[in-house]
Order: structure tokens, then C-alpha cells, then sequence
């Protein structure tokens, strides 16, 4: 077998396994979930009305609907993403690392399979939140087949990004726990960017800190493809930071992992 082949089979094999996992133990997916759909239904029923003033031209609770579920779905992704951290932390503390470099795999496998499991997951969810954000309310009908596969590329290409960074987290960490504090910032991050509120009714202070980072731009080109509002040069930046993320996380992954003791 070529090189590429034994690659494609040894992680497909590590995928299989994560997805096991995913499915024997889904309470850390499902306790991931529940911050963006409570967020949703937080945000639309109890300050639909009120954060709906902000938006160009009011609209009440069925514009903040619109509003907000884009944000949220990008929301889910780095949310979605810290079980990844997690996930990698405890295979490298129970050892089993360990014994996968003992055996005639590639080694880069080991990485892949939660990769690909991870993007598989946060998908999967994005799906789930996205049937709620439905459920109460929101429509895109104007959007075209095309756009909407432009939307479902572009959360793959974001969940791709932030779980390459994701796995370096769990590389990191000591620990299950630290894994999860470490890759708090990515839960974070959508709080302060254009999620909840357009950026122009945020203070001129913060305003370049929720526009220059990568959830931001992710956003807008999500919004811009689902509701048909302005994308600009978003979509251009989103893409960047996506890609610029994925190299960053794929060597600093692949370095930490190669240097731990064979």
C-alpha cells in the first residue's frame, strides 16, 4: 500500500473510534449544546424586544430572530470544539497515546481521526441549533441552493479552523480540566463580536476588539448568505482567518504531538 493509502486507513480507523466515542458517551456534546440553544432561546424570548432597538430599522423580536441565529450557529461551533480539547487531553493522560506509537500506524492518524470527528460533530450540531433556530422563528428564503452550500462550506471551513486549534489546546494541557479552561476563549469570543449586536451600537472603544477577530467576519458572511444583507470584504477575511487558523493549528498540533516522548 502507498503512503497516502495507509495514511487514509489508519485514520479513518481513529475517526471510527472518536465516533464511537461521541456515541457511547454523548453527555459532554450534549452539555456543549446547551449553551447556544439556551443563548437563542434566552436572547429571542426575554430580550428579543428590547435587543431588537439596536438593529437598523427595529422590527421587534421576529428581526432579532433573524438576527441573532447566525451568530449563534457560529456560536455552537466553538462550542462544539472544546470537546475536542478535552477529548484530546484524556487520550493523552490515560496513556493511550502512548500505545498507538507503539503500533505500525501513521502517526499523524491519531490527530487526523479527531479532526475529522470533530468537524463531523460541530456540523451535526450547527444542524441541531439551526432546526431550533427554525423552530422560533427564523427563515431564509430568500437564499439559493448555491448560497446555501456557500454557508454550510464556510461553518465546515470555521469548525476545520478552531478544532486544528482545539486539538493543540489538549496537546498542551495537563489535564482534562485545564483543557477545558484553555480553550474557554473560544467560547468567548463570539460573546464580544457581532452576535448579539451590530457593531455600530457598541461603544467606539470596543468596536475594534469585537471586529478584528475571526468570528466577526464569519458572521457577517453568514449573515450576508442566509438573509442577503451586505457581505464586503467579509467573506474574503473569514476565509483568511479560517485558513490562516488551520495552518496555524495543523504545525503547532503536529510539533507538540511529535515532541512528547515515543
Amino acid at each position: 500500500m502507498s503512503s497516502l493509502s495507509l495514511t487514509v486507513r489508519d485514520s479513518s480507523t481513529m475517526l471510527r473510534r472518536n465516533l464511537l466515542h461521541a456515541r457511547r458517551y454523548p453527555s459532554l456534546t450534549l452539555n456543549l449544546l446547551l449553551t447556544p440553544v439556551m443563548l437563542l432561546l434566552l436572547f429571542v424570548f426575554v430580550f428579543g424586544d428590547a435587543m431588537s432597538a439596536g438593529l437598523e430599522g427595529g422590527g421587534g423580536r421576529a428581526a432579532y430572530v433573524a438576527y441573532i441565529v447566525p451568530g449563534i450557529l457560529m456560536m455552537t461551533i466553538g462550542s462544539t470544539v472544546v470537546g475536542t480539547a478535552v477529548s484530546v487531553a484524556n487520550d493523552m493522560n490515560e496513556g493511550i497515546i502512548a500505545r498507538f506509537r507503539t503500533m505500525a500506524i501513521h502517526r499523524g492518524s491519531v490527530l487526523f481521526g479527531h479532526v475529522a470527528g470533530s468537524v463531523m460533530q460541530s456540523v451535526a450540531s450547527v444542524v441541531l441549533v439551526g432546526a431550533v433556530g427554525v423552530a422560533i422563528g427564523f427563515r431564509s428564503a430568500d437564499a439559493t441552493l448555491l448560497e446555501w452550500l456557500a454557508a454550510f462550506g464556510l461553518m465546515a471551513l470555521v469548525a476545520l479552523a478552531f478544532t486544528w486549534i482545539a486539538v493543540g489546546m489538549g496537546l498542551v494541557s495537563p489535564n482534562v480540566e485545564a483543557a477545558s479552561n484553555n480553550a474557554l476563549p473560544l467560547v468567548v469570543l463570539p460573546l464580544i463580536s457581532s452576535a448579539f449586536v451590530p457593531l455600530s451600537s457598541m461603544p467606539g472603544w470596543f468596536q475594534p476588539i469585537a471586529e478584528y477577530q475571526p468570528f466577526t467576519p464569519a458572521i457577517e458572511t453568514l449573515r450576508g448568505l442566509l438573509l442577503g444583507t451586505e457581505i464586503g470584504n467579509d467573506g474574503w477575511i473569514a476565509v483568511a482567518w479560517c485558513l490562516g487558523l488551520t495552518v496555524l493549528g495543523y504545525r503547532w498540533s503536529r510539533a507538540r504531538f511529535d515532541r512528547d516522548p515515543q
